[in-house]
């Protein structure tokens, strides 16, 4: 994910990777992100530029002040502009996540995982740590874990950055997902921003069978020019650091995406250059997604055609859209 520092004094950016949601057995369903399907953290830190706060947009939520809800409320209104149902504020989400920013505060660490006996344990995975807060898995059931860690002490900037990391992105913007809770916890020159999110008990709506949800949406405004590969782990663009916003694809997670062609073009221009990415092509990247990565910057003010052609479960599911950078 692109964790920005907020000067060149501050203390390098440190990031990980999400965690792959789970399922119940009974739907023999995973959705696979970031973590290479081996469910462990990394611990990691790079030097990046700046940090550069993104201004509150038209319709945005107002900004309190508590990092932790500011997350989760800018993670709903994205998920609500790409056409995805808003997630719950769940109090026990909330303490398994704070509980887990605190242990990587105390630890000095960036992972999904703990281990027992040091400062904060709350439990080894995710799943532990949701026993521990009193969260209860009961099939069918998916969940997932999102990490930031940065300078940047804003809610907003993180759950934004996170967007923007494309495997992490997978996570945030899974359709059936019902629920979240983030924690917050600010030491060692950084702020960490955990974000946990399920579905216990039966999925959320999705967006149904043969639909996609895409990102950036519909004629969104003020969409990023770029993203620092080297930034997420695993590096989505392994011989590359910085390269245009990422465009994606999605299905429920269940689904089985199939792409003929993937394209993004400035109006009026050719086809850019991109990164496809498909199951096929990336392990890391789910069936039910897909996404192109523009190979070069892209330009600013600029209104940028998609076309996807392909089919979701056999079913056709061709998309056109545009959106509009900053």
């Amino acid at each position: 994910m692109n964790i920005l520092s907020t000067s060149k004094a501050s203390p390098p950016a440190k990031f990980s990777a999400a965690v792959p949601a789970a399922v119940s057995a009974a739907f023999m369903a995973a959705l696979l992100a970031a973590c290479g399907g081996g469910g462990g953290g990394t611990t990691a830190a790079v030097t990046t530029p700046p940090a550069v706060t993104v201004p509150p947009e038209p319709g945005a939520p107002t900004l309190s002040g508590d990092a932790a809800l500011d997350g989760y409320n800018w993670m709903n209104y994205r998920r609500q502009q790409a056409g995805l149902s808003a997630l719950t504020r769940n109090a026990r989400l909330d303490a398994a996540a704070l509980g887990h920013s605190n242990y990587q505060r105390l630890n000095n660490l960036v992972s999904h995982d703990q281990t027992p006996g040091q400062p904060g344990y709350t439990g080894a995975t995710l799943a532990d740590r949701f026993k521990t807060a009193g969260y209860t898995l009961v099939g069918p059931f998916a969940y997932g874990e999102v990490i930031s860690a940065a300078s940047d002490t804003s809610g907003f900037y993180h759950a934004e950055e996170l967007i923007g990391a494309i495997y992490h992105r997978f996570v945030i913007m899974e359709p059936v997902f019902r629920e979240a809770g983030t924690g917050v916890a600010t030491g060692n020159g950084y702020t960490y921003f955990t974000a946990d999110i399920a579905a216990s008990g039966g999925y959320g709506p999705g967006v149904g069978r043969g639909k996609l949800a895409v990102y950036p949406p519909p004629n969104q405004t003020r969409v990023p020019l770029n993203f620092f590969s080297d930034t997420e782990s695993p590096d989505p663009v392994p011989n590359q650091n910085e390269v245009g916003y990422p465009i994606s694809v999605q299905g429920d997670i269940e689904a089985n995406v199939n792409v003929q062609t993937f394209t993004v073009r400035p109006r009026g221009g050719a086809d850019l250059p991109v990164r496809l990415m498909t199951n096929a092509t990336d392990r890391q990247t789910p069936t039910k997604a897909a996404a192109i990565i523009p190979l070069s910057v892209l330009k600013s003010g600029t209104t940028y055609d998609v076309t996807f052609t392909g089919t979701v479960d056999g079913v056709t599911a061709n998309r056109s859209w545009s959106f509009t950078t900053k």
